[in-house]
């Protein structure tokens, strides 16, 4: 085993292949990934950011679960799953490499598009999978720098590759045109699944659903990720109101006090006859306290009311709905 080591992961890639070397790469960091190498020529490479190759057959419908997982129970110890795919029907040769190809490329973009990251090399190494393909590791790294200017040119934000996923919540512009691959991500995009988690559940390759990403990013559909800090405390978004808003006033206003019994009414003070109307204001005098009516005795459950208060009526205010107080003499009639 070769110490860790910070260096350009494509780098040492290339030095292992002129060599022809036979190992595995293993790049740390975040996402960081793998890549195995078989006498200098990659057979496979994987990622915790990139669905593998059991990730997208079983997701997408081609396999059953219990067909790859009695695959990788019978050829994982010797290193065959891949040719046990094909021997036994469940797959063609042509499937399974093209199969192979997509999720290496993907995995390779984000184990070695890293200008710097630790890295070791595990020589002799061997992926459970086999060697189903053997690509040329000079076209691996022109694949991953093609996908880097690619996906720069659409929106230069590589966070949005790996952190969860979360939709806006008011988009950008009144009509917003999105394409089904795009609807899909939206529907599914929960702010706890990553880009790896979506199109594990959705049945993508990985490279595919962070180029629609990134476009989503670019028309300002999904949130960015540095506007999300990480030690923000949630909270919940409310509607924003509609409309100009009346002012609140809080100070409480001088109202006239009205109360079951006879007494003086409210005077008013109007202004002088040559004043401005629009500045005019109204003040209005409440009763003094020894207007108000003497508090009742507490009386038990069920007894009337003296015969002094219960003839006497409340006085009708101008403009008061009868039918309102018609409900309010009934509601107290109730409770006595």
């Amino acid at each position: 085993m070769a110490p860790t080591k910070t260096a350009a992961p494509g780098d040492l890639l290339t030095r292992v292949a002129e060599a022809r070397q036979t190992g595995a790469l293993m790049v740390g960091g975040h996402p960081g990934g793998a890549v195995y190498v078989f006498e200098g020529r990659v057979i496979y490479a994987e990622s915790p950011a990139a669905p593998g190759v059991g990730e997208l057959l079983t997701s997408s419908g081609r396999l059953a679960g219990r067909t790859w997982q009695s695959a990788l129970d019978l050829g994982t110890s010797t290193a065959r799953v891949g040719r046990l795919l094909v021997e036994q029907g469940h797959l063609t040769q042509g499937e399974l490499e093209l199969c192979v190809l997509g999720a290496t490329y993907d995995a390779a973009y984000f184990a070695l598009s890293a200008e710097s990251a630790p890295v070791e090399f595990l020589p002799g190494a061997t992926h459970w999978l086999g060697a189903v393909v053997h690509i040329d590791a000079a076209a691996v790294g022109r694949e991953v720098l093609r996908r880097v200017h690619l996906l720069d040119g659409i929106f230069p934000n590589r966070l949005i590759d790996v952190e969860p996923v979360s939709p806006v919540t008011r988009p950008p512009r009144e009509r917003v045109t999105v394409t089904a691959a795009q609807w899909e991500l939206l529907v599914h995009a929960d702010g706890q699944r990553t880009p790896a988690d979506l199109a594990q559940l959705l049945g993508r390759a990985g490279y595919a659903t962070i180029q629609e990403l990134r476009r989503m990013a670019a028309a300002g559909l999904i949130e960015l990720p540095e506007t999300r800090a990480a030690d923000s405390p949630e909270f919940v978004r409310l509607p924003h109101p509609r409309g100009a808003s009346a002012p609140v006033d809080r100070t409480t206003p001088a109202v006239p006090v009205i109360s079951g019994m006879k007494g003086p009414e409210p005077t008013a003070r109007h202004p002088p006859p040559n004043s401005d109307p629009s500045s005019a204001s109204v003040a209005v005098e409440s009763p003094t306290a020894t207007n108000r009516p003497p508090r009742l005795a507490r009386r038990k459950p069920g007894a009337k009311l003296p015969k002094e208060l219960a003839t006497d009526s409340p006085p009708v205010h101008q403009g008061t709905d009868e039918v309102l107080l018609k409900r309010i003499r009934t509601a107290l009639r109730a409770l006595r």
